[in-house]
């Protein structure tokens, strides 16, 4: 950044008094974001992106425009393959991607901030194109969590998809639970319950042998209502039902 530690130190100082909220936590062996922090690190990456994006457009750089894409962290990796086939078969086209939580993707999108979403959802809005996503309540087989008392949790952070499912369905079942383990990574939450931190609700695609699942003779209810959906504008542009329609074959989407 070409700034001195101290300038910086400043900056982010005035910054919180002008937000009035803490956005690093300080400790003597370590400086790490708040949770307000990491929300407006959010805004700050799509800021930056947009001013790049600016830039671009207005230098014609990319003369077909750009198309920006959120996507779901465990879809992240997936569908690299099938973005790179699109880049070059548009090559004068700017390919932003942006993945992270649905509730996040879908905010951006609704502030267009994004052009198509391919997100987690419960079943209700209409979506462009849509298919469920089979869920599986999930614990350690070495170091099994439900049987402890309370049952530790391991889930998402606060609005995130399947939050509040996992916990409505204990309340209905009598059993006291606290949240042993929480973070916007999916794979961290995957491998977290996997190594015994606790009972999690994740997609199917996710479980590792290392899990077992729980099934109904458990009391979990079965869960049913989530689907993968993809969105994109009436107004798209060519290039972007284009993309559009290569996810929605990846995803086996109908």
């Amino acid at each position: 950044m070409y700034l001195s530690q101290s300038t910086v130190s400043q900056q982010i100082r005035r910054l919180e008094e002008a937000l009035g909220k803490s956005l690093l936590e300080r400790t003597s062996h370590q400086v790490q974001l708040t949770e307000e922090g990491e929300r407006l690190l959010g805004y700050a990456r799509r800021i930056i992106a947009l001013n790049g994006e600016a830039h671009d457009a207005l230098n014609d750089q990319w003369p077909d425009g750009v198309v920006r894409l959120g996507v779901p962290e465990d879809f992240a990796a997936a569908t690299t393959s099938l973005l790179a086939q699109f880049s070059r078969a548009h090559p004068h086209i700017r390919l932003d991607v942006t993945s992270g939580l649905s509730h996040e993707l879908r905010r951006a999108w609704q502030q267009d901030m994004l052009d198509i979403i391919l997100v987690k959802q419960l079943t209700g809005e209409k979506a462009n194109a849509s298919r469920p996503e089979p869920m599986l309540w999930l614990d350690s087989a070495a170091f099994p969590a439900f049987e402890r008392d309370p049952i530790p949790l391991v889930l998402f952070p606060l609005n995130g998809l399947y939050r509040e499912e996992l916990c409505q369905a204990l309340d209905s079942l009598g059993r006291s639970w606290r949240i042993s383990y929480s973070s916007a990574s999916l794979a961290a939450l995957v491998a977290a319950s996997a190594a015994g931190l606790g009972v999690t609700l994740l997609p199917a695609s996710c479980r590792l042998p290392e899990h077992r699942i729980l099934g109904t003779e458990s009391g979990l209810p079965q869960v049913d209502n989530v689907e993968l959906a993809l969105f994109y504008r009436p107004d798209a542009t060519p290039a972007q039902i284009a993309l559009a329609g290569k996810l929605k074959d990846f995803c086996q989407l109908s």
